[in-house]
């Protein structure tokens, strides 16, 4: 499916778009994979740090919010991932109209340009924190979660469709609690300030997201969101698995931020299936024969009242668990 084709990712030079370049290059053999993003900086050090796959790679400096530029971008293009967003919570929270600019308008520039180049499909990225969402970055990802199911509508006789892959922070990326505990490891300190001691979380790997993310490139007919089965951990855990023994004193829940992850809310149970690694929550409304909820019968649907948060989850890893995954894991800086 991805052999010989085009592929666009939007903020390509993130660490998902860098992941996920890779991954797909090594893997598969596509006619090219063009990197849209905003800095050419980075976009430099891209090029140099695969430069062994230079016939395949394209480098297309444009944002999001520019929707003249991604018209032009899209030209000729099979497949696009949406990375590009504002994901800081506290730089959204002081430059909201910033973050409504790229998050939600840009979301909707790629909507309108993939329809404009008739692209096949459309996979966006999506959080956690738009589930029920107390902060305005997940706000705005509630909304371009919205804007992409909607979409669909909008395709009449097209090829076109348009999904979501929802998962949260990814084990060990910039501002997660990870790199944050090992920082101040690195100065000596015995002391890890927890929030709260009920805090829970998912582990993902960037391996695993991506994989999600060409399952839903794959498998989606549109408006599908699509959720990884992950195992959760105790904050506290954590904190003992990278400095055992250390006090965890308990400093208070920071604005913005929930004791859990949630992926898939009680209102969604009635539209989810479980599948055997990862649960699909289908559109509430079908707008073309394309569009059948667990169309391939592998799925089952959940239970009502189902709900699947890193604090109900039944997959839990333990403090030695933790500290196996933190041998392999790269910490991003």
């Amino acid at each position: 499916m991805i052999d010989n084709e085009t592929i666009l990712v939007t903020g390509g030079t993130g660490t998902f778009g860098k992941a996920f370049t890779r991954y797909v290059l090594e893997h598969y053999n596509p006619k090219k994979v063009i990197i849209y993003s905003r800095d050419e900086f980075k976009q430099f050090i891209m090029a140099n740090e695969m430069k062994e796959y230079a016939d395949k790679l394209r480098f297309f400096i444009g944002d999001v919010r520019d929707k003249e530029r991604l018209k032009r971008a899209f030209e000729g293009v099979d497949y696009v991932v949406h990375a590009a967003a504002m994901k800081q919570v506290p730089a959204c929270e002081y430059n909201p109209n910033e973050a409504i600019k790229t998050n939600i308008h840009g979301a909707q520039n790629v909507i309108d340009a993939a329809l404009d180049a008739n692209v096949k499909k459309v996979v966006a990225l999506s959080t956690d924190k738009a589930v029920n969402p107390v902060n305005l970055y997940g706000g705005t990802k509630l909304v371009s979660d919205k804007l992409f199911i909607a979409a669909n509508a909008y395709v009449g006789d097209k090829q076109t469709n348009f999904s979501i892959v929802r998962y949260g922070n990814v084990a060990g990326s910039r501002g997660s609690v990870i790199p944050f505990f090992q920082n101040i490891i690195n100065q000596g300190k015995t002391e890890l300030p927890i929030t709260d001691y009920r805090m829970t979380r998912f582990w993902i790997s960037i391996t695993e997201g991506v994989e999600l993310v060409i399952k839903a490139l794959k498998e989606a007919t549109g408006g599908e969101t699509f959720i990884s089965k992950i195992p959760s951990f105790k904050i506290t855990d954590l904190a003992q698995a990278m400095q055992p023994g250390c006090t965890m004193p308990e400093v208070g829940i920071r604005e913005g931020e929930k004791l859990h992850e949630i992926m898939v809310t009680v209102e969604d149970a009635p539209f989810t299936y479980e599948y055997e690694k990862h649960f699909i929550v289908f559109p509430q409304m079908v707008w073309n024969n394309r569009q059948k909820a667990n169309a391939n019968g592998l799925g089952k649907k959940v239970e009502e009242g189902f709900s699947y948060t890193s604090g109900n989850n039944t997959w839990w890893l333990t403090v030695e668990e933790i500290q196996e995954r933190l041998k392999t894991l790269e910490l991003e800086h």
